[in-house]
């Protein structure tokens, strides 16, 4: 196989947890992995150049936002969103199924045209078929691209949720075809099936037989309970192939990532380390902490004395609960980019440990520590 072509190495196991390598002609990713969400061509409040010192290996952009702005001619004139917003490692997209659920109130669904959608910004009209995903997708250049799939609200209801394994497996075999034959880049196919074990099979189970590059778990992280996302992919993801990656979409908290890697998930990506940096909550090694909280208005420690990123150990808790209290946008910079940094660093122990044959161990010491 080419150094030039998309490939996936399971390197070794513990329990269910894996240690894989992804190939890409743009860099290695090693998973479990986590994607910081770069929705429109930015991780919100983080320099790209801070992103690749947090050790990030990929990012994420999204597929709908980067129609209707910058819109594909633009980045067509960039050769694709790499260029543009100057990140030179690999990027996946999601393929816009998630705005189907999110901006419901803008869309209608027809299974032979896609997602008919009202602009968010102005009210234009605009037609997301399956295979102009993919063309948006293309001409963003992503390295991994996302079948369009329809996602649904968290729902008991069967009917709407096999509706939506139609609707999705329809779109996944079109998506494949306007994919083509591309060894340099990877098309994942998405799972639906909500929180019930037959039909999370009869959606995988479709997906496989129609072949893709990796697989993900959708309709997830949509509001239900940890456990019930949790016992939802110890049930399936057995059923997923052994020799593909991995993709649980829009996970999540830390112990979300844990329990998720128990269950034989690769990769993830979530909003959480830019939006709580947003609103003062910083990730660390000692848990949680709520920078708004008047205790650290005179504490004098750093957040962690180990991360030298941007001088970031230089800056005190008493400094950044200031900036809070200021409004100061400096705040969710310094917390954004701590945040980030975390997560890349916790990632790492969770593949060192599994290596190591000792992730339950950790697993064991970590889940309830971020509560």
């Amino acid at each position: 196989m080419s150094n030039n072509e998309f490939s996936f190495e399971l390197i070794t196991q513990d329990d269910k947890s894996r240690l894989g390598k992804i190939k890409t002609p743009r860099g290695i990713i090693e998973t479990p992995a986590f994607m910081p969400v770069g929705t429109q061509g930015t991780v919100k409040g983080v320099f790209t150049e801070d992103i690749l010192k947090t050790n990030t290996q990929i990012i994420l952009g999204n597929t709908y936002h980067l129609l209707l702005r910058p819109g594909i001619e633009i980045l067509k004139k960039f050769g694709g969103l790499h260029d543009f917003m100057n990140w030179k490692k690999p990027i996946l997209t999601d393929s816009g199924g998630y705005q189907i659920m999110s901006l419901s109130k803008f869309n209608k669904i027809d299974v032979k045209v896609g997602a008919i959608f009202r602009s968010h910004l102005d009210g234009k009209k605009i037609i997301l078929s399956p295979e102009k995903s993919i063309q948006v997708q293309k001409s963003i250049n992503s390295d991994i691209i996302m079948v369009l799939d329809e996602c649904p609200k968290l729902t008991r209801d069967k009917k709407i949720l096999s509706k939506a394994i139609d609707v999705s497996t329809e779109w996944a075999k079109r998506s494949k075809i306007e994919f083509g034959n591309n060894k340099k880049k990877a098309l994942f196919g998405i799972a639906q099936g909500g929180l019930f074990k037959d039909l999370r099979i009869e959606s995988i189970n479709k997906l496989t037989e129609i072949g893709f590059d990796g697989y993900a778990m959708g309709g997830l992280a949509v509001g239900e309970k940890q456990t019930d996302m949790l016992k939802i992919l110890n049930e399936t993801t057995n059923h997923l192939p052994k020799n593909k990656p991995r993709y649980l979409m829009g996970v999540g908290t830390p112990s979300d990532i844990l329990g998720a890697v128990k269950e034989g998930i690769d990769m993830f990506d979530c909003v959480l380390p830019t939006r709580s940096g947003r609103t003062g909550l910083a990730f660390t090694w000692e848990g949680k902490i709520n920078l708004k909280n008047a205790k650290y208005k005179n504490d004098k420690t750093s957040l962690d004395q180990r991360c030298d990123i941007r001088d970031l150990n230089k800056y005190s808790k008493s400094y950044l609960n200031h900036l809070i209290k200021s409004d100061e946008m400096l705040a969710s910079m310094l917390i954004s980019l701590n945040n980030i940094y975390f997560y890349q660093q916790f990632m790492r122990e969770i593949r060192k440990n599994i290596k190591n044959g000792t992730f339950n161990t950790f697993f064991k010491k970590y889940v309830k520590f971020f509560d």
